[in-house]
């Protein structure tokens, strides 16, 4: 099994690599919570090339229940806002639909372009510094914590803001895999995965009109 996950672990970087990006220049939710979900796929291939199948299992089903947890916020019906007994509600028109992709996606993706280069520049030092830690894990791990900062740095939309943690504490999950094996700390990890998507939840029921992006 585990040579069988070897040759996974490429196409793993690609993957994370790719949703990361992915979720730097869009901004429609239900794509986003997709990538997200897809993105959990490839930091469980990589998290399971250092730890054993069943647990990183947990990373997995604690990614795909964070991504759950944030979609359905934005689903969920908004509580009506108050109104006074003088004024008299008014049906107002819904807000024009927002473009797919972020305005500056080019501008973002030149700059995680960037980022990536010096990423691959800097893995094979990084593998020597630390032993037995494979090239993948390094690429892969690295990929998502600079994709996670600029998601963090370009946006202020509550569900862009936790997307990026979640991508960031991804990256430091896949690396910290590789040196510590422990189920408690698999668990730790897939709390605050879940306490980070339950917070953001609540961001989005507090913010009117996100459900349209």
């Amino acid at each position: 099994m585990s040579q069988f996950l070897e040759y996974l672990a490429l196409p793993a970087v690609i993957l994370v690599a790719t949703a990361s990006l992915f979720l730097l220049v869009i901004q429609e939710w239900r794509w986003s919570i997709l990538t997200l979900a897809v993105q959990f796929l490839g930091v469980f291939l990589l998290v399971a090339l250092s730890w054993p199948v069943l647990l990183a299992v947990v990373k997995l089903i604690a990614g795909w229940m964070a991504a759950a947890i944030l979609s359905m916020s934005i689903t969920s019906p908004r509580p009506p806002q108050a109104t006074t007994l003088i004024e008299a509600p008014t049906r107002q028109a819904p807000p024009p639909r927002p473009p797919f992709w972020v305005p500056g996606s080019l501008y973002r993706v030149s700059v995680a372009v960037m980022v990536g280069l010096v990423v691959l520049s800097l893995a094979a030092r990084i593998v020597d510094f630390i032993p037995g830690i494979l090239l993948e894990v390094v690429l892969g791990a690295f990929f998502l914590i600079g994709n996670g900062i600029l998601q963090l740095s370009f946006t202020s939309r509550p569900l862009s803001v936790f997307v990026g943690l979640l991508t960031l504490l991804a990256g430091f999950e896949v690396l910290y895999a590789a040196i510590e094996t422990s189920a408690l700390v698999a668990g730790l990890l897939a709390v605050v995965n879940l306490g980070l998507a339950l917070v953001g939840a609540y961001l989005n029921l507090t913010q009117p009109g996100e459900a349209e992006l």
